[in-house]
């Protein structure tokens, strides 16, 4: 199974939401849309799921075109980050709403609803209403209808966004199980660069309407192709700034100079731009070749394991992301440690050097 773009867009009122894309999303695999709110995966998981209608282009599902088809005619699934329930339904209603819809023998719905329940811990609640279930179980109840249904396609687009960090976590480690070995090409939407990694499989990159990498998950976090890419794929923000090589030197500033080995020591002299992720710069030294920053610390921010510092550095603002806790004072100059190991080099057109 598989769900091909063939360079789709999405216009509204002469304004575009999605430019034009292409992509292939298979079977076996999650395929992650990954970008900040407004990025355009929302606008391209309903031109995917025939909620809007295409201003180019064409969707093939499994070698069928289903552009101009509507979602209902087409064998999806869609699991908002809102809890979508019929208020007036049982559980069990509600999971076997989309059997019962396609003419399903009632001996099937209650095997098949009775499975995702189980799968889903939701067989006790079965004769509630959705207003009678927590938050989790709501969202529980949508996805078993997903399931129940053994779409070709199903959407999660940001199914756990509103919930609470203990039910995302655990909802977020059964979902590679919940729809594994059922041939539905799976997209999942979601602005977490660490919810990605953990899903793993494919992941697009998305920026201002536009598809800017795609590929493995792992691959495209350690190799963004260009600035933009780089920026999508971190949270907190990377850290960047305009640097000078000459040589074997690298200048950051007038305080801050290094000398280059590795890939990045052969490149040609002159101006790019260096990026590195926050967990890379420590307000303790942690390598061996550790580079000392001086910052003035603007905000501090501790979440229970660990320690988050933006600070300026002559006229940069930086994040240091840091395991532990650590005694940021604000308004203070503080000692960071950057590690040159993991600086990505951008040329000036943002494209990655090294």
């Amino acid at each position: 199974m598989s769900l091909e773009l063939k360079n789709v867009s999405k216009r509204v009122s002469g304004i575009t939401h999605v430019k034009e894309t292409s992509l292939t999303l298979e079977t076996g695999q999650f395929n992650v849309l990954l970008g900040e709110t407004g990025s355009g995966k929302t606008s391209l998981i309903k031109l995917m799921a025939g909620l809007d209608s295409l201003a180019s282009g064409q969707i093939l599902l499994n070698g069928k075109d289903v552009s101009r088809l509507s979602a209902q005619k087409r064998n999806i699934s869609l699991v908002h980050q809102f809890f979508v329930n019929y208020p007036h339904m049982s559980v069990f209603d509600n999971i076997a709403s989309p059997l019962k819809i396609g003419g399903v023998a009632r001996s099937e719905i209650e095997g098949r609803v009775e499975e995702a329940a189980d799968i889903l811990k939701l067989k006790p609640f079965l004769d509630r209403k959705p207003h009678e279930l927590s938050g989790g179980q709501q969202q529980r109840t949508a996805l078993a209808r997903a399931i129940v249904k053994e779409s070709d396609a199903v959407f999660l687009d940001e199914p756990l966004a509103n919930l609470d960090y203990k039910l995302r976590e655990e909802l977020r480690d059964q979902l590679p199980e919940l729809f594994a070995g059922r041939g539905a090409v799976v997209v999942y939407a979601t602005s977490e660069p660490e919810e990605a990694l953990l899903l793993g499989g494919r992941t697009a990159l998305m920026n201002d309407g536009n598809v800017v990498q795609f590929g493995p998950t792992a691959e495209i976090y350690r190799n963004p192709k260009d600035l933009d890419a780089a920026r999508v794929f971190s949270n907190p923000p990377i850290n960047t700034a305009p640097v000078t090589k000459t040589g074997d030197t690298l200048v950051l500033n007038e305080d801050v100079r290094w000398t280059l080995t590795g890939a990045a020591a052969n490149l040609r002299d002159g101006a790019y731009t260096i990026a590195i992720r926050p967990h890379h710069v420590m307000p303790v030294e942690s390598a061996r070749h550790s580079v000392r920053l001086e910052g003035h610390v603007l905000v501090t921010e501790l979440s229970g394991s660990e320690s988050s510092a933006h600070f300026d550095m002559q006229g940069q603002s930086w994040v240091s992301l840091s395991p532990g806790v650590h005694p940021y004072l604000v308004g203070e100059t503080h000692s960071f440690y950057l590690d040159p190991s993991h600086c990505f080099f951008f040329a000036p057109n943002g494209d990655l050097v090294a």
